[in-house]
């Protein structure tokens, strides 16, 4: 399976690793550590190095309760990062945003990727990828990042989140952007408690067999601290285990902060997989 990523072809025939750069002062695990574009570069050099195939960067955090930030301010930090990205760097970069103007901006700058939570659902965001070659990952969120997490509920989260996910599919091909340039990501922890997410965990087959890559975001999340009692710097251990069933239940893209971990237990789970 070939994904399209702008001018680059991702090879999804083996399960990747796509590595995290928050450029934020508020994300959720690593707020402010990659606050200066030069920050984020030997960090996007240490992933490379350890087998990152894909580079994902963020602007906004998006963890609950998070402020908004304006177009201007999140332009400020991604621009920078992804130029310096494509000037260094053969990998394909994504730009996580849901702002239309910050994908196009992005794009033009030579981002490879939109990942977005909202799913091209702010006006104008569909013609903004539609326009260009980029990959896009459309994800599920049950409310707004701020209150997403006070009472989320499902009759049935996995028939509701594929069905969702699969008419933002329909509104991509209906828009010009075809199947090649999307992968879809049920969004674990964006509006699901505990229960929720382990039933997409164990459900996500259901997902990878409509053909399309599936993104699994669950590095160092609030379940394993649920599950396990660890701290955010204490979930390395959870987030391994969590990429490889994630994996082994036919997640094609792994998103990761702790790359080099990641990329060993994505490959074991790999191994396993091709022998079902």
């Amino acid at each position: 399976m070939l994904l399209t990523c702008g001018q680059h072809a991702l090879d999804l025939s083996e399960p990747v690793v796509m590595g995290v750069l928050n450029v934020t002062p508020d994300s959720f695990s690593d707020g402010g550590e990659l606050a200066s574009p030069e920050a984020a570069l030997r960090q996007a050099r240490r992933m490379a190095e350890v087998g990152a195939a894909i580079l994902d960067v963020g602007g906004e955090s998006t963890r609950p309760g998070a402020r908004e930030v304006g177009t201007g301010e999140e332009l400020d930090r991604v621009l920078p990062v992804v130029e310096a990205l494509v000037a260094e760097l053969e990998l394909p970069v994504s730009v996580d945003t849901s702002k239309p103007e910050v994908m196009r901006e992005a794009i033009a700058a030579g981002a490879a990727m939109v990942n977005d939570v909202r799913a091209l659902q702010a006006p104008g965001a569909l013609a903004a990828v539609a326009g260009s070659q980029a990959a896009v990952c459309l994800m599920h969120m049950q409310g707004e990042p701020r209150t997403m997490q006070v009472d989320p509920r499902y009759r049935d989260v996995v028939a509701e989140v594929h069905a969702f996910l699969a008419a933002r599919v329909e509104a991509c091909e209906t828009a010009g952007i075809g199947r090649e340039r999307v992968v879809v990501d049920p969004g674990f922890g964006f509006g699901k408690t505990l229960e929720h997410n382990l039933a997409l965990l164990a459900g996500l087959r259901e997902f990878a067999r409509d053909g399309l890559p599936v993104l699994a975001g669950l590095s160092r999340k609030s379940m394993i601290g649920a599950l396990t009692g660890r701290c955010v710097r204490e979930r390395l251990a959870g987030s391994v285990a969590l990429a490889a069933l994630a994996v082994a239940n036919g997640a094609s893209i792994i998103r990761a902060h702790d790359v080099a971990e990641t990329v060993d237990a994505v490959k074991v789970a790999a191994a396993v997989r091709r022998y079902r």
